[in-house]
C-alpha cells in the first residue's frame, strides 16, 4: 500500500516584470523543479500560478488620477455615497484616495463591528455593554466616540475612522462617516452610491436601486474598460485590487481561464501527461484568533482549465468504518473500504450519510486554498504550486 497521499510543493520563480511570459515562466519553473527534486509528472497533476504575478505581468496597473476619471464620469463627481469599504491600507487605501479626487464630497458608511471580511472597529462585548444594536443603530463619530472611543485595528495599529477621513480630506474633497449596516442609510445624504462590499455587492446595489437612488456602482464597475491606457477588468473592475506603489494599484488579471489553458498545454506537451493548471488568489479560509476571512478577492480562483470544474464526490471512510464496516477489521477492513469505493458511481453524494462532513465545495476554492496557504503572502518566493495526488483517493497504488 502507497503510504504517500497528496503533496503540496512551493516552486520558486524568477521576479516577474510587465511583459513576460507568465505561461512560460511557470512552464520553464515547473519543468526545472521536476527536474531537480526528480518528480515524475502524472495524469492530473495541478500546477498552480498566483494572480498577483499574472498581474504583474499583463501591466494591468491603474493610478490614483485614472480611478479619478472614471469616478467623476460615472458619479458626475458631486456628493457620492461609499459603502462597506474593507479596512485596509493594502486593499482600499489607493481606491479611497481615487474615488475622493473624483468627487466633492464623500459620505463614507463603515459597517460595523467589523468590515465584510472580519477587521474590527469594535468588538462584541463593547457592543453590548453600551447598549448598541448595529443591526438597528447608525452612529456618527461623534456618537461611536463617546461610546467607543479611539480604537485601533489589533494588527495594523490604525485607527480606520481617522485614517480613511484624512485621505478623503487630502484629496480636497470633503467627508462625513457614518456607522451602520443599511446601505440605504446613504441616500439620506445622496442619491449617488458606489457600493464597495464584495461578496454582498449584488444585494446592495438591489437594495439602493429599489430605494429610488439614482446612480448605482459597485467596485466593479469602476475600470472596467481602460481609462487613458490604464489596466482594467471586464468583470472585477477595482474588486481584487491590491496597492502597488503609493498612487497605483495593480488590479485583478484578466483572461485567467487562457492563462491556465495555456500551462496546461506546455506542461503536458513536456511530460505526455494531462496536467490541469489555474490561477488562485486568497484561500476561503477565517483566522480563528485573528477572527478575519482570508477571502477579500472576488473569487478563489478567476481561471482555470475544465479538469478542475466541479466538487468532490468522496466516501467518508471513519463513516464507513464506524458504521457499515463496524465489524471488520485489519486486512478485511480495508478490503470492504475499497470496494465501496471503487464502486462508487459520477452521481452526487450530497445528501447521502456516507458524504457526511464531506462538504461539497467547489474544487477550485479548495485547491486554490490549499495554494494560498503554500505559497503565502510575504518573501517565500513561491509564486507556483504544484499539487500531485489530490484526486487519489485510498484505493490508488
Amino acid at each position: 500500500m502507497r503510504t504517500i497521499g497528496t503533496v503540496v510543493r512551493g516552486v520558486r520563480a524568477p521576479i516577474i516584470r510587465q511583459g513576460d511570459n507568465i505561461a512560460r515562466i511557470t512552464a520553464d519553473a515547473v519543468q526545472a523543479a521536476w527536474k531537480e527534486a526528480g518528480i515524475q509528472p502524472c495524469d492530473r497533476d495541478v500546477v498552480a500560478v498566483t494572480e498577483s504575478v499574472v498581474a504583474r505581468a499583463q501591466g494591468n496597473y491603474a493610478s490614483v488620477g485614472q480611478i479619478a476619471k472614471d469616478v467623476r464620469t460615472k458619479t458626475g463627481g458631486g456628493t457620492v455615497g461609499v459603502a462597506f469599504p474593507i479596512l485596509s491600507r493594502n486593499r482600499f487605501s489607493i481606491l479611497l484616495r481615487g474615488i475622493a479626487a473624483g468627487c466633492k464630497k464623500i459620505v463614507l458608511l463603515l459597517s460595523y463591528p467589523s468590515d465584510e471580511v472580519g477587521n474590527h472597529l469594535v468588538d462584541w462585548e463593547r457592543l453590548d455593554k453600551a447598549g448598541v444594536d448595529p443591526y438597528r443603530d447608525v452612529l456618527t463619530v461623534e456618537q461611536f466616540r463617546e461610546k467607543f472611543g479611539h480604537i485601533l485595528h489589533p494588527f495594523t495599529g490604525v485607527d480606520y475612522i481617522d485614517f480613511y477621513t484624512e485621505l478623503v480630506r487630502g484629496q480636497n474633497c470633503d467627508c462625513q462617516v457614518l456607522l451602520g449596516n443599511h446601505v440605504t442609510e446613504l441616500l439620506t445624504y445622496t442619491d449617488t452610491v458606489i457600493t464597495c462590499d464584495i461578496h454582498t455587492r449584488e444585494r446592495s446595489k438591489r437594495l439602493l436601486k429599489e430605494a429610488g437612488a439614482k446612480t448605482v456602482l459597485g467596485l466593479d464597475d469602476i475600470l472596467n474598460a481602460p481609462v487613458d491606457g490604464s489596466g482594467y477588468n471586464t468583470e472585477y473592475g477595482l474588486l481584487g485590487s491590491n496597492k502597488a506603489t503609493e498612487d497605483t494599484v495593480k488590479l485583478f488579471p484578466r483572461d485567467c481561464t487562457a492563462v491556465a489553458e495555456e500551462i496546461s498545454r506546455l506542461l503536458s506537451e513536456a511530460s505526455g501527461k494531462r496536467i490541469e493548471a489555474m490561477v488562485y488568489g486568497d484561500g476561503a479560509f477565517k483566522d480563528p484568533v485573528g477572527k478575519i476571512w482570508e477571502l477579500a478577492d472576488p473569487v478563489v480562483s478567476p481561471g482555470y482549465t475544465k479538469g478542475l470544474v466541479g466538487t468532490p464526490n468522496e466516501l467518508k471512510l471513519k463513516y464507513l468504518a464506524d458504521n457499515e464496516f463496524a465489524d471488520l477489521s485489519g486486512d478485511a477492513l480495508r478490503a470492504a473500504i475499497e470496494e465501496k469505493i471503487r464502486a462508487k458511481t459520477g452521481d452526487s453524494l450530497v445528501g447521502n450519510m456516507v458524504s457526511e462532513g464531506t462538504t461539497p465545495r467547489r474544487l477550485t476554492d479548495l485547491i486554490g486554498s490549499l495554494c494560498d496557504l503554500t505559497s503565502g503572502s510575504g518573501d517565500k518566493g513561491t509564486p507556483i504550486v504544484y499539487i500531485q495526488g489530490y484526486f487519489d483517493n485510498y484505493t490508488n497504488e
